[in-house]
């Protein structure tokens, strides 16, 4: 691959979705309260693995919309933007990309130390080097978003991951490409990330991995890696992870972890994926579903108004761990489904008794209250 390549469809999907966090991830850390007058004194946004900051056909690479998106905010004005309070940490490998990537931001805006907020460029490798640079610009304490995007090099650290989790107020983003979970493709990159020794480290262990690795059905192997890593992202230390399937209409999915501190941040990363333009035909998928009719479904594809398939086949794996509230629904959905929220759970519900599928244990109309289960 050379300085500059194509921009994938699914990247470009993604690059929506990030475009919608920020502009919520921002003003959160950053505004200044009116009430009680309170901004945090430091935050830092941490993209390890930057690229050039151009694709082929002259869109905008992350650091790029990242800075734009930030400088140009809708709320900027109460956001008040300094070089001692923003930093903004842009992480590149290879010596050309790295040399683009500089005079890309230049060109962009102009010299980077006469920027409003910090711009750290760095010519060096994402899993050791972070660490380093979080230290040497003082942003341990204080909130920090770490974007770990590479397309097949998941070379970080889980010690690097488990220190993110305990720093206040903090989140990542992981994205595995799809050539990552592809047995003879590993093989190939021995030297990389499927090195043994490497992945002990991204892991935590070789009992942590070792079963993913061992799973050799092309169609299940990708969700027991996702999965396993999620799962590394629980024991780091992050209280919430999100993992799905992001589905473009044409070319290949990208898969993506997000760990967070607070289900707050699992709804700002949820509300973003809902406010994504899906017109042309860009989906995020759950993982953890197959597309399945349920035992007793009937009118599963019948009116306009259904609810989605994906949904429902959720809600039924919720009520086979046993009876629950559709408010307990509902929190299950926020923290352990890729796109639902609370809200939605009411819905899947009525439909699931509609269908036959579940029953009310609760008298009266259905509410949030209500318990219900299987029949």
């Amino acid at each position: 691959m050379g300085v500059l390549w194509k921009l994938e469809p699914a990247t470009e999907a993604k690059h929506r979705l990030y475009k919608q966090y920020l502009d919520a991830w921002w003003p959160i850390f950053l505004q200044t309260s009116a009430r009680t007058g309170y901004s945090r004194p430091r935050v830092t946004l941490l993209d390890a693995f930057a690229g050039p900051g151009r694709y082929l056909g002259g869109e905008e690479g992350s650091p790029v919309f990242i800075l734009r998106k930030l400088l140009n905010h809708t709320a900027v004005d109460r956001m008040n933007l300094s070089r001692q309070r923003v930093r903004l940490i842009f992480i590149e490998k290879e010596r050309p990309r790295y040399e683009h990537l500089c005079a890309e931001l230049v060109r962009c805006f102009g010299p980077l130390e006469d920027l409003p907020v910090h711009v750290e460029v760095h010519h060096g490798e994402a899993g050791q080097d972070s660490g380093e640079l979080l230290t040497k610009l003082d942003a341990w304490g204080h909130p920090v978003l770490g974007i770990f995007d590479s397309w097949g090099n998941i070379n970080v650290p889980l010690s690097l991951m488990r220190r993110i989790a305990h720093n206040p107020s903090s989140e990542v983003i992981t994205t595995f490409g799809p050539n990552w979970f592809s047995r003879e493709q590993g093989r190939q990159m021995a030297s990389e990330e499927f090195n043994p020794e490497v992945l002990d480290m991204v892991f935590g262990g070789r009992e942590y991995w070792s079963p993913a690795d061992a799973e050799l059905r092309p169609d299940e192997r990708w969700r027991v890696w996702l999965s396993t890593y999620r799962d590394a992202l629980r024991r780091a230390g992050f209280r919430s992870q999100l993992q799905f399937r992001l589905v473009p209409r044409t070319g290949q999915p990208l898969y993506l972890v997000f760990g967070s501190g607070h289900p707050k941040g699992l709804e700002a990363m949820k509300e973003a994926m809902w406010k994504v333009d899906v017109s042309d035909g860009m989906s995020f998928k759950d993982p953890r579903t197959r597309g399945g009719v349920l035992p007793g479904q009937s009118t599963l594809f019948a009116g306009a108004d259904v609810v989605d398939p994906e949904l429902l086949e959720l809600v039924h794996q919720r009520l086979s761990q046993g009876v629950a509230t559709v408010e307990d629904i509902g929190q299950w959905l926020l923290t352990e489904t890729s796109r639902w929220l609370p809200k939605h759970a009411l819905a899947a519900v009525q439909e699931l008794r509609n269908d036959g599928v579940v029953m009310v244990l609760s008298s009266g109309k259905l509410t949030r209250k209500s318990r219900v289960s299987l029949n």
